[in-house]
């Protein structure tokens, strides 16, 4: 038998020696190798240090591994040589003579714990979470599953650092930390909040939005992380860790029915295949029917349909090397998502005169949207991974290699009406194929220095395409509209005849806009930290980053839209702007002649003509030099006022002769940051990190030159129609953070406080404007904040935590914002407070049966939810835009978050557990977010989040 050598923590039970050696089968053994050289480094230091070894140490029953946790007898003999091993090991650690009673260390061999052991393990190296001195949340898995966590967007009840929004689609899923984070509607966009699963980074978030597949824990690292990893964590990381294969066997089967008619199947089975290898499967399905009602045909909109399926593979052949492969697939087909009307406009009359219809803008949160399409969101999406460890002697080589493949079939409702006015998606079909590679080596000497250096290889190919195609209710919508606009002057047949177009042509059903965009990316980084403990208690840690950045673009898209494509400024079109200016000026003549006060009708035209034939003649004739004279100016251009009614103009596809269609980053990022232990029971660490994420392109209709590219472009002449200056990319972000933490652990409680201060140049923002999005930079992204958590044990059967967060967020310098110049102002959307209170209360039974109750309280402060709105920018009396009416009425909608979860188990002796569960059980509503209704004015459109669910679960270990 080969026995090893762990290390397991308790820090709420010792606050002086927080850890004590035992002796077990490597079959059996939580802890990795990497983690066991650490821990027993540090075990000695402390043990040196406090000369108290075993007098406080005593064990308690884990509770949270979800077997069976009664004494489990040992072998005589295997029992006699761990007691005396232990013993052995803890006096040549300590130094002194052990006299003390073994009783303790007897309890410890029988019985292995781990109630508080938190490893984490996203810095690349496994510590404890008292221990590290990073800014980092630890979700567990018994947290997850008591807290009925079902996928990523449920994490943020408990932790309130992260905000998790869906909004477009099942797959537009966003992530922000400390309220930075990237809009998820757009693929040229990787998320500034790095995700990884078992160390393979997510390049979007819509690879990992289905439920979290036998999890271990969810760590979420606060602030920029570049000097550990290769791509795009300029804000934050996230990490999912899910359980390795185990050589016992065992497993779980889980079902859930709620309301909605929500069901939830799940199943995991693990065991050994032979004395070297271990596997494990675990699938699972997830269905519900929508919470919000479409109006026009009765279906449900916001369900649930998805499922997994997830096998694992671990090789242990030698006691230096590990191999674990792991293979997933998952599927999502969802209708999603309901938007709701919040205020209604002109334009929302004409959508009814046409037979559409909305909701009561007075009770948006009836859950009532209305859609003549019922969106639809497919996603397969499917990888492999293998991750090879390899011991030589105290450095550990580590490979991890992965392949994942998703794909994308979208389409939805754009106008959020049910007038079948259009139909698209931003996302409508999409493919990415990605590679990622990386190698590290990581050392464990037991002199000063400490090492981990390595490498990191991505390699995607991405596909993109989208469309917004015309439905047969388009054309007498925008007939409506143009009659409006010009006081009834023009309709479209006038407006076709005018501009010498086929009758019929303009806003034709069948026509539109159809995108199509590819995207090859390949990047590097070679990174490294090393750590130097110039005592026993103080470390210093410095790292780096060099990261290349190389991405290369290709559109093909194509307007059929008649209109969209005409140049009202062409010289071709001089007649008509001739015959509206004389038309305009000869109205408004004869108005000021009979002193109206407005323009006059035909009529009134006509009698004074009649009446006045040598007053009319002179106020003819000025109209027609006035007319004349400005046939060519566009400033004068009788057609301008229909430019929003172009709403699909032609693309300038790329490359061409101005634009290569690539972007070449580089950077070198790094941490200083040095650790004190204060005392066994506290630690404090100040540190000092920037970080990278590299250029991003605008893959969407509204991609436009630049405007340095548009003036060259307009110059060699080859600009497309109605062509103006835009986005075609977003420079890289460069992050800084300055951070101090304070972390204290003692009999039964333990706190963190992080205060810090977080900058982020030229924060990528994503902006929807109301029939597309808009990506700037943001100039300087600037936050304050106090990040606290803690938890106490008033005794065996109760723990109470408290979470807690104070963001103070503003643009240092956004001066072209689509809203106008906010610098100064304070970032929209970002609560300024968010807490979580969560309660557990377990109690054991005589017959070791035992009744959990746990409740959690998230809160997050009323807050405005966008800057402003573009649909309400006016006109200054100079021509310049007034962009006050769309920030002041952007305050008029704000958003606060009271959101109370709970649930009760039986958890039976034998394995079998019976829940009872409640999320959002005050039906605490609210509208996520806010947009400009789409082609409908004034109008303003939003998302309602969900409403309360509740349920029971029937779930079995063994």
């Amino acid at each position: 038998m080969t026995l090893r050598c762990i290390y397991v923590t308790h820090i709420a039970e010792f606050p002086r020696i927080r850890g004590f050696l035992l002796w077990e089968t490597p079959e059996k053994t939580s802890l990795s190798r990497d983690a066991y050289g650490f821990m027993l480094r540090k075990s000695a230091q402390r043990m040196k240090l406090t000369g108290d070894n075993h007098e406080n140490m005593h064990v308690q029953k884990n509770r949270s591994s979800g077997r069976n946790n009664r004494m489990k007898t040992v072998n005589p003999f295997i029992k006699t040589m761990l007691m005396s091993t232990a013993g052995i090991a803890s006096i040549a650690i300590s130094g002194t003579a052990m006299a003390q009673d073994t009783a303790p260390a007897e309890d410890a061999a029988e019985e292995v714990v781990d109630d508080n052991v938190i490893i984490v393990t996203a810095t690349k190296r496994e510590q404890t979470l008292q221990e590290i001195p990073v800014a980092v949340s630890v979700t567990s898995a018994e947290t997850i599953e008591r807290a009925q966590i079902r996928d990523i967007g449920d994490l943020q009840s408990v932790v309130p650092s992260l905000r998790v929004s869906q909004l477009q689609s099942s797959f537009a899923t966003s992530f922000a930390v400390r309220g930075f984070g990237t809009d998820g509607n757009n693929l040229g966009l990787e998320p500034s909040v790095a995700v990884f699963v078992d160390g393979v980074y997510r390049s979007r978030t819509i690879s990992q939005i289905s439920d979290l597949p036998n999890l271990q824990r969810v760590e979420v690292l606060r602030g920029p992380q570049s000097t550990l990893f290769g791509k795009n964590a300029s804000a934050g990381v996230i990490s999912l860790v899910s359980s390795e294969p185990s050589f016992e066997f065992g497993g779980n089967l889980e079902a859930s029915y709620g309301n909605y008619n929500a069901f939830v199947g799940k199943a995991y089975v693990t065991g050994p295949i032979s004395d070297s290898v271990a596997a494990s499967f675990a699938a699972g399905y997830n269905r519900r029917d929508g919470f919000v009602t479409n109006g026009f045909n009765g279906d449900d909109l916001n369900d649930r349909n998805r499922w997994f399926a997830r096998g694992q593979l671990l090789f242990e052949n030698s006691d230096n090397l590990k191999i674990r492969l792991i293979a997933d697939y998952d599927e999502i087909d969802e209708t999603c998502c309901g938007v709701v009307n919040l205020a209604r406009s002109a334009e929302t009359a004409a959508i009814e005169a046409i037979g559409g219809e909305v909701n009561d803008f007075r009770t948006p949160l009836a859950d009532i949207a209305f859609t003549d399409v019922d969106p639809f969101n497919k996603v397969q999406n499917w990888g492999v991974s293998a991750q090879v460890d390899y011991d030589i002697g105290a450095l550990t080589l580590t490979s991890i290699s992965a392949y994942r493949d998703t794909s994308i079939d979208a389409n939805q409702d754009i106008d959020f009406t049910s007038a079948d006015v259009a139909s698209g998606a931003n996302i409508g079909q999409a493919e990415i194929k990605t590679f990622t590679q990386e190698l590290r080596l990581a050392s464990d000497l037991d002199g000063m220095f400490n090492f981990l250096v390595g490498g990191y290889y991505f390699n995607e190919d991405l596909q993109v395409a989208d469309q917004v195609i015309y439905g047969p209710g388009f054309r007498p919508y925008a007939n409506l509209l143009i009659q409006g606009a010009t006081g009834g002057a023009l309709n479209v047949d006038a407006l076709e005849q005018l501009l010498g177009a086929q009758n019929g042509s303009f806003f034709a059903a069948g026509t539109g806009f159809f995108n199509d965009f590819q995207q090859d990316n390949e990047a590097y980084s070679l990174f490294g930290q090393v750590d130097i403990d110039l005592t026993d208690r103080l470390t210093v840690t410095l790292g780096a980053n060099y990261t290349k950045d190389k991405k290369d673009i290709t559109s093909n898209g194509l307007s059929t839209e008649a209109f969209s494509s005409v140049d009202l400024d062409a010289p071709q079109f001089a007649g008509s702007r001739n015959l509206l200016l004389f038309q305009g000026a000869l109205a408004q003549g004869v108005g000021n002649a009979l002193n109206l006060g407005r323009s006059a009708t035909a009529a009134e035209i006509g009698a004074f003509a009649a009446g006045n034939m040598a007053a009319f003649g002179a106020i003819q004739a000025g109209s027609q030099a006035f007319a004349t004279a400005n046939q060519n100016n566009p400033a004068a251009n009788p057609f301008a006022g229909l430019r929003p009614f172009q709403f699909l103009p032609p693309i300038l596809n790329v490359p061409n002769a101005v634009e290569n269609g690539k972007s070449r980053d580089d950077d070198v990022t790094y941490i200083a940051r040095i650790a004190y232990e204060v005392s066994d029971t506290l630690n404090v660490y100040a540190s000092y990190a920037t970080g990278f994420k590299a250029s991003s392109w605008n893959l969407s209709r509204d991609s436009r030159p630049l405007p340095g590219d548009f003036a060259q472009v307009v110059s060699q002449g080859f600009a497309t129609p109605n062509l103006r200056p835009g986005t075609r990319f977003a420079l890289p972000e460069e992050s800084t953070v300055y951070e101090l933490g304070i972390k204290g652990s003692w009999d039964s409680a333990g706190a963190n406080l992080t205060i810090f201060q977080q900058n982020i140049k030229n924060f990528q923002a994503n902006t929807f404007i109301g029939a597309s999005f808009v990506l700037s930079n943001a100039g300087e992204q600037e936050t304050f904040g106090i990040e606290f958590d803690g938890y106490v044990k008033p005794n065996d059967d109760l723990t109470l935590n408290l979470a807690l967060t104070y963001l103070d967020p503003t643009y240092k310098s956004f001066v072209g914002s689509p809203v106008g110049d906010l610098s100064g102002a304070t970032v929209a959307g970002i609560h300024p407070i968010s807490a979580s209170f969560g309660a557990q209360w377990e109690k054991e039974l005589s017959n070791y049966d035992r009744i959990i109750i746990r409740g959690d309280y998230a809160y997050e402060s009323r807050v405005q939810v966008i800057n402003g709105l573009t649909n309400f920018i006016g006109t200054n009396p100079d021509g310049t835009q007034n962009f006050a009416p769309a920030i002041i009425e952007a305050r008029k909608f704000q958003r606060e978050v009271n959101n109370v979860n709970a649930s009760i188990t039986y958890a039976m002796d034998m394995g079998l557990e019976f829940s009872i569960w409640g999320r959002n059980i005050l039906d605490d509503r609210y509208i996520s977010t806010i947009f400009p209704s789409v082609a409908q004015g004034q109008s303003i459109s939003g998302y309602p989040n969900q409403p309360r669910t509740y349920g029971g679960t029937v779930r079995f270990k063994f």
